[in-house]
């Protein structure tokens, strides 16, 4: 995080005693409650409710219920005049502990002992997600004799726990599984989705929601903290709950705590993206988190999307490099580097050239993509046309993924040069020139996501990489880029540091 964005500023004062940070910020949220409403929400209508059966049933089990955990039933549950959820996909996004986990596991025991539903399945990204809700949900029952002597059957199977209770019309039964894909064979009437950012591809989604088809009353119930580029099926419930928000026709329910600007020194941010905040969310809590990675703080407390959450390139400090009305001299030397991806279906190619004041210029030329495989000869003469069109000394490639390419370009004259020895180097310069300014980038829109997508791995004693198959997606610019800058950070005369 630059000095811009700390937490501490010059008006505050900090004390730092018995391993306590108190600060201005701090002062500024006390006695202060996040908001009991959502920043972005589908619009609400005036149909009965059974979300208020379950704040009573919340009451009676002594769970205190914050504010924005009793807005979300009463509005999740509205009923149309047939019995039938008015709306059937409800996603809620709010900002870590803030009270998701409880919230589900109410809905849970409502399913249950309230709406006698035959089937809830309950997924979340990681199996130890879900058996630590199962246990949970289990001492909550065995809390409760009114509850525990209604239970026919707890089963417990690593992956496939689940609990059976007698009701008025038979049997209700409530089941995890050790992935979303499990939901085959099986016909739920409620799915309850946790941590939804986690789904990087919606064939697990797809299995769970068309497991509902034959439900009587089907409702899926997803949970999750803000997400990145990576959340697809996060990201497309997104779209749709901001669609409706916007007056698009839609039966979903979307609700979203988030805070209106990356300001994380706004004490107005938190207070929209933190409902629990002066519930079970201290300030000083808050106050103490503001100093980690920029990132990590927009979605896990702010709840705004970012990039990527492990990202290798700050996208502040990313931002902060952008000259759109710089341009690639055809008369400069330039150094140009192809990457693949490893399933090679994407290449990028990347040009870079000096400018003054120690300072060079990056820019994304070409892009190509094919959902099978990409073919080498056109990717050849397309990259042939831009290293004629400028003067380059060299067109870097990694023998690991570009090799056929290079190998079609050397034998039409193209200078080219294997880098896998310096590419740790290369990454290593790459950041280095990005956190210093030394780099400039004319902000297109394609490299912006492909440097922003990138996560950094560690190599051996100190030394770092960017994961291809790490990042999750395709990031054959920012790979080029780390080429590129390993010439472009050449001094330009024989001296580089003067010393005395």
């Amino acid at each position: 995080m630059t000095k811009d964005e700390s937490v501490v500023t010059s008006n505050d004062q900090v004390v730092i005693g018995n391993d306590r940070i108190e600060s201005d910020f701090a002062q500024s949220l006390a006695a202060t409650f996040g908001s009991p409403t959502p920043r972005i929400h589908t619009p609400l209508n005036d149909l009965p409710s059974r979300g208020f059966e379950i704040i009573d049933f919340a009451s009676n089990l002594k769970m205190e219920l914050m504010p924005w955990q009793k807005f979300v039933l009463e509005h999740s549950h509205k009923v149309k005049p047939d019995g039938r959820w008015a709306t059937p996909l409800v996603t809620t996004i709010v900002s870590r502990q803030s009270g998701k986990s409880t919230l589900m596991l109410l809905r849970i025991l409502a399913g249950m002992f309230i709406f006698d539903e035959p089937l809830q399945i309950s997924s979340a990204h990681r199996l130890t997600t879900s058996l630590e809700q199962f246990r949970t949900l289990v001492g909550l029952i065995e809390g409760s004799d009114e509850l525990s002597k209604k239970v026919q059957r707890i089963k417990w199977s690593h992956g496939n726990e689940e609990i059976t209770v007698a009701n008025k019309s038979g049997i209700s039964r409530f089941a995890i599984k050790a992935g979303n894909s499990a939901a085959r064979g099986t016909s739920p009437t409620t799915v309850l989705l946790d941590e939804v950012r986690e789904q990087h591809d919606l064939e697990g989604f797809a299995s769970l929601r068309y497991s509902l088809l034959a439900a009587k009353n089907p409702m899926i119930m997803a949970f999750s903290s803000a997400g990145d580029q990576h959340s697809l099926v996060l990201n497309q419930l997104r779209d749709r709950g901001i669609a409706a928000a916007a007056g698009a026709p839609d039966d979903i329910a979307y609700f979203e705590w988030s805070a209106p600007s990356d300001d994380v020194n706004d004490p107005k941010n938190i207070i929209a993206a933190v409902p629990a905040l002066g519930h079970t969310i201290h300030a000083d809590n808050i106050a103490q988190l503001l100093n980690d990675p920029h990132e990590v703080v927009m979605t896990e407390v702010l709840s705004r999307w970012v990039a990527t959450i492990t990202a290798a390139v700050g996208e502040i400090e990313w931002r902060a490099c952008q000259s759109p009305d710089l341009e690639l001299n055809p008369e400069k030397i330039t150094w140009m580097a192809l990457d693949h991806s490893p399933d090679r279906r994407h290449a990028a190619l990347v040009a870079a050239q000096q400018l003054d004041d120690d300072k060079f210029i990056i820019k994304l030329l070409h892009t190509w993509s094919n959902e099978l495989t990409l073919d080498d000869k056109a990717i050849a003469n397309d990259a042939s046309a831009y290293c004629r069109k400028y003067p380059i000394e060299h067109l870097l490639f990694s023998r690991k993924t570009s090799g056929a390419v290079a190998d079609r370009l050397r034998h039409a004259g193209i200078p080219v040069q294997e880098a896998d020895g310096y590419y740790p180097q290369a990454v290593d310069e790459f950041l280095s020139a990005i956190n210093s300014g030394r780099l400039r980038h004319t902000n297109q829109e394609s490299l912006n996501i492909q440097v922003l997508s990138a996560v950094k791995l560690n190599r051996g004693d100190g030394g770092v990489v960017f994961g291809r198959r790490a990042s999750q997606s395709a990031i054959c610019a920012a790979v080029a880029g780390a080429l590129v800058t390993h010439f472009a950070t050449r001094p330009s005369t024989d001296v580089d540091i003067l010393i005395g």
